[in-house]
């Protein structure tokens, strides 16, 4: 089981990914929305923004996301570990359930482009 640490490391290491992205995956990570990311298994929820290309980690909660950010993440942290490593797939693990994204319709438009 990935541990809090390591899930940190997997969305700064995600972060730098969209900050060094080109063309259309640069443009959706252009976002400027409030972020949570709920790693299931740990019962933790990382809250913060997606901003000028980049993930800002503002908080680390016990539980559920506090308050709903635009855009909500929720899936275990061996999955956001594996999916930033290049070993699982997002848009398979979120049409099988295992990774759960919410946002508002023009976000996930704009979002598919990093899927």
């Amino acid at each position: 089981m990935a541990t809090i640490t390591e899930c940190r490391g997997a969305l700064d290491r995600l972060s730098d990914s969209f900050a060094r992205a080109d063309g259309d995956v640069r443009s959706a990570a252009a976002l400027d929305r409030s972020l949570s990311c709920h790693i299931t298994d740990l019962d933790t929820t990382f809250t913060g923004r997606l901003t000028d290309g980049r993930i800002l980690v503002e908080d680390t909660v016990a539980g559920p996301p506090p308050a709903k950010a635009q855009i909500r993440l929720a899936m275990t942290g061996d999955d956001l570990v594996a999916m930033v490593g290049g070993e699982l797939n997002f848009a398979k693990a979120w049409a099988s359930g295992r990774v759960k994204l919410e946002a508002g319709f023009r976000d996930l438009l704009r979002l598919r482009s990093l899927l």
